[in-house]
C-alpha cells in the first residue's frame, strides 16, 4: 500500500520514515510538511536527527504541502503533525476520502474516533462505522494515544480486567525525546528533573479510560475512577516510565495471584500476525532493578511494555512501575501496528 506522512519533517514523522524502511506492506509514496519546507527536496528541508543514514529514495523525494491535493494516490496517511494544526488538516484528508492513522491529540477524545492500542483495544475500530467525513466511509481517522497513555494501558489492562480499579496515583519520569527536537535546554535538563511538562496531565485519565473502555452497541462506556498524575521531564533518551499505584475494586487473594493475571494475558492479536507487534507484549520483570530504559526500551523493536516492582502497596492495593518505547511503541511504531490491524480488518480496502 502506498502511505504518505504528513508533518514529515518533525521528529515524529523522521520516526516514521526510518521505522517504514523495508515494511513488508507500506511503502512510502508521499511526504508533507509546512510551507516552508514545501517544494524542496527532503534533505534540504528536514534536520535528520535519526541515528541511521537518511534513505536515498526519501532524501531525493519533493516535500508537498499538507493538502490532499498535493498528495497523489496514496492508500492513507500517516499524521506526525503538531498539535498546532493537526486538527483542520487531518480532517481535509479524511473529507477527501484518505484514512488517517494520527499521532497527534486533536481527535483523540472524540467519542467517534477510536484511540487505539491493539492488544488493548481492537474492537473500538468499529466506531470508525460513526464518522461522517465522507459518505461513503471512505475517509475516517484513527488516533494513538499520548506517550505515556501507551504503556499504563497496556500495564493496567490486564489488571483492570481481572479485578477493576477504583483510583490511580500515577508519577512519570518521561525521556528527553518525548520533547521533540531541539526539545528542553540542556541547561534545565543535565543532571536534573523538572517536575512538571506542560499539558500531559491533564491527558492521562481521560486517555487510559477511553482505552480500557467497553464499546456497546457502538457506545463507548468508560469509567470513571479518579486518577492523580504527576508529569516529570528526566534526563534519559528514550523510554517513559511511569510509577503507579491503583486501588483495586475487587481484591486478589494474593500478590501471585496479580502476577498470575499479567503472565497469562491473552494477546487478543497474537493470531493477527502484524509485522509491528511485539512477540510478548507484556515483559514482567522479578528483579527488582528492572525494567530500566537504557537496558529495555529497545526490545522486541521498541514495541515491548516492561512492567516491574509489581508488589502489595501501603497505600491502595497495588504498585508497580511500567516502561515503553516513548517514540516508537508510543508513537511512530504505534501508529504503524494501528495500520496494519486496519489492513487486516478490512478497514483500508
Amino acid at each position: 500500500m502506498y502511505v504518505g506522512i504528513l508533518g514529515a519533517t518533525g521528529a515524529v514523522g523522521q520516526k516514521f520514515i526510518r521505522l517504514l524502511q523495508n515494511h513488508p506492506w507500506f511503502k512510502i509514496a508521499a511526504l508533507g510538511a509546512s510551507h516552508r519546507s514545501a517544494g524542496k527536496k527532503y534533505k534540504d528541508a528536514a534536520n535528520w536527527i535519526e541515528d541511521v543514514a537518511l534513505p536515498d529514495y526519501i532524501a531525493e523525494m519533493t516535500v508537498a504541502n499538507c493538502d490532499p491535493a498535493e498528495f497523489g494516490n496514496v492508500d492513507f496517511v500517516f499524521s506526525g503533525l503538531d498539535s498546532s494544526v493537526a486538527g483542520e488538516i487531518e480532517g481535509a484528508f479524511a473529507k477527501a476520502g484518505i484514512p488517517v492513522i494520527s499521532n497527534a491529540k486533536n481527535y483523540r477524545m472524540d467519542p467517534t474516533v477510536p484511540l487505539l492500542v491493539p492488544e488493548v483495544n481492537p474492537d473500538h475500530i468499529e466506531l470508525i462505522k460513526t464518522q461522517t467525513f465522507t459518505e461513503d466511509g471512505s475517509g475516517w481517522i484513527v488516533t494513538n494515544p499520548n506517550c505515556v497513555a501507551v504503556p499504563l494501558s497496556l500495564a493496567l489492562k490486564p489488571i483492570y480486567d481481572a479485578f477493576g480499579i477504583e483510583a490511580m496515583v500515577v508519577t512519570t519520569m518521561q525521556a528527553i525525546s518525548g520533547a521533540g527536537y531541539p526539545g528542553v535546554p540542556s541547561m534545565d535538563i543535565l543532571g536534573n528533573v523538572v517536575p512538571f511538562i506542560s499539558g500531559e496531565e491533564p491527558k492521562i485519565a481521560p486517555e487510559t479510560q477511553k482505552l480500557l473502555g467497553k464499546l456497546d452497541r457502538g457506545t463507548l462506556k468508560t469509567p470513571g475512577y479518579p486518577v492523580q498524575a504527576t508529569c516529570t521531564r528526566v534526563p534519559t533518551l528514550n523510554g517513559h516510565m511511569a510509577a503507579v499505584t491503583v486501588k483495586l475494586a475487587n481484591k486478589p487473594s494474593s500478590i501471585k495471584e496479580v502476577k498470575e493475571v499479567v503472565l497469562t494475558f491473552e494477546n487478543p492479536i497474537a493470531h493477527l500476525e502484524l509485522p509491528f507487534a511485539p512477540k510478548e507484549v507484556i515483559k514482567l520483570h522479578e528483579e527488582e532493578r528492572f525494567p530500566q530504559p537504557r537496558l529495555h526500551a529497545d526490545h522486541e523493536n521498541g514495541m515491548q511494555l516492561h512492567m516491574g516492582r509489581l508488589r502489595e502497596a501501603e497505600v491502595f492495593d497495588l504498585s508497580f512501575v511500567c516502561m515503553a518505547h516513548n517514540t516508537i511503541r508510543g508513537a511512530a511504531g504505534g501508529a504503524i501496528l494501528n495500520a496494519e490491524l486496519l489492513v487486516k480488518k478490512g478497514y483500508m480496502e
